[in-house]
């Protein structure tokens, strides 16, 4: 058996001031690892960071989007980039030194029996740093929210630091993903779930940005939650109908 071949996508805009310096942070964690950054036109440069970055190394890769699209379609647009260059793992990061190279590794061991490995916030053993209070228990109270909701155990659904088998990503048909946003990571949760495949929690320390200026707000964060509300709403309907159409047969 050979170790399998990992991209990890990083959705940029705006990233000049850490680009470079996440980089470097993961091929020395992990100097087998493929980096692909998926920059939309961030007008600060950040396109040209990366391209710099690839033409010196050749574990960089960049795809430049023509205009800013949410986060959910800069992975779209990566996860197909990773599957047609042939890819076994693929991942998400992002681009400010939230999600922390050096802790990859522990993705990486779950993944035997595992479909998707979240990096996750909210289990045993995992944290966040220089977080004020408002802000953990919006992201405690949205994740409950998602599991009562949707019906499902993940604990930290809106997670961003993970691994996905290629064959999940093919089983979940990312072609008709319609979410775009930050509610684009429960889709995926939810999606992966459905199709019966295991999803692994590992536990994380997640570190607030210190460079840069972060891209959630609080109208970001409740214009996620009506997302999954109407999205989750529909899901119980439709779960409720088939399980009548069960009874009935």
């Amino acid at each position: 058996m050979t170790d399998p071949s990992i991209v990890m996508v990083l959705p940029t805009y705006d990233e000049a001031l850490n680009l470079a310096w996440i980089v470097g942070r993961l091929h020395v964690a992990q100097p087998g690892v493929d980096v692909l950054v998926v920059d939309d036109q961030s007008p600060d440069g950040t396109g040209a960071i990366a391209d710099g970055l690839a033409a010196a190394d050749p574990r960089v890769h960049v795809l430049h989007r023509s205009a800013k699209g949410g986060l959910g379609a800069a992975y779209l647009a990566g996860f197909a980039w990773a599957l047609d260059h042939g890819y076994d793992v693929v991942g998400e990061m992002d681009a400010d030194g939230s999600h922390q190279p050096e802790q990859l590794q522990r993705l990486v061991d779950a993944l035997p029996g595992a479909d998707l490995v979240i990096g996750s916030r909210w289990i045993p053993g995992g944290s966040v740093v220089n977080w004020p209070l408002r802000r953990e228990l919006l992201s405690r109270g949205g994740n409950l929210y998602v599991r009562l909701l949707l019906g499902i155990s993940v604990r930290d659904a809106t997670a961003g630091f993970r691994l996905f088998r290629r064959a999940t990503l093919e089983a979940i048909d990312l072609d008709q993903v319609r979410s775009t946003g930050y509610v684009f990571q429960t889709d995926l949760v939810t999606r992966t779930l459905h199709a019966g495949l295991v999803v692994r929690e590992v536990p994380i320390e997640f570190v607030e940005r210190v460079r840069g200026e972060s891209k959630m707000s609080g109208s970001v964060a409740t214009e996620s939650l009506r997302r999954i509300t109407v999205w989750g709403l529909r899901e119980r309907r439709e779960q409720l109908r088939r399980a009548l159409g069960r009874r009935r047969t």
